[in-house]
């Protein structure tokens, strides 16, 4: 379950839960136009800690009930590959 294509993919999926719970955060909290002045930077932090740990745990739950190396239910779900050194 901890290969490197299961970490690499893990990540990516907790890299999207992220910017998809700041983006609400950011859209829910704000009464006019975003400013990033204006951003709770402990709250967003929490936030997005928080989408990370439940990204992970979700991949993990997916690995260990699926019986694969991927963090995907999907049956035949690829994994991005890591892109070769050019």
């Amino acid at each position: 379950m901890f290969t490197r294509k299961f970490l690499v993919a893990s990540t990516e999926r907790a890299a999207k839960s992220v910017a998809q719970a700041l983006i609400g955060l950011f859209t829910l909290s704000q009464s006019g136009p975003f400013n990033v002045l204006d951003v709770d930077v402990k709250l967003a932090l929490g936030v997005a800690a928080g989408a990370a740990v439940l990204s992970y745990l979700t991949s993990v739950i997916s690995a260990a009930t699926t019986d694969k190396e991927t963090p995907s239910l999907t049956p035949g779900a690829e994994t991005p590959s890591t892109p070769d050194a050019v």
